[in-house]
């Protein structure tokens, strides 16, 4: 899945007054991508950075690629899981704000 990827090493993105760390887990690798922002929801610093791609659906933005990678439950069963500080967020993308020192992983699982 790494092939499709847009960065395979860990990478510093944008300016802004705030600073969030975004680790990309999948298979067996990872890379955390800072991201740095004005934007309020870690989905619109996501997208600002063009980093995650999906579709609106009940619960906001259903994202179904991140770096490149796509996770796609109706072909393979593999979804994104969204954590902060190892936790599981029951929110979408777009509604998570983001405050400078947050980290959050996006992990691609089965």
């Amino acid at each position: 899945v790494w092939a499709e990827a847009i960065y395979t090493s860990d990478t510093e993105l944008g300016e802004g007054e705030k600073t969030v760390m975004v680790e990309v887990v999948a298979i067996d690798k990872s890379v955390t991508l800072t991201l740095h922002s004005d934007k309020e929801t870690l989905g619109e610093a996501l997208s600002e950075h063009n980093l995650v791609e999906g579709e609106d659906g009940a619960y906001g933005l259903f994202i179904k690629k991140v770096n490149g990678i796509v996770a796609d439950y109706d072909v393979d069963g593999a979804y994104w899981a969204m954590y902060k500080d190892g936790e599981y967020l029951t929110k979408g993308a777009n509604e998570t704000a983001i405050t400078s020192g947050d980290h959050f992983e996006l992990v691609r699982t089965k």
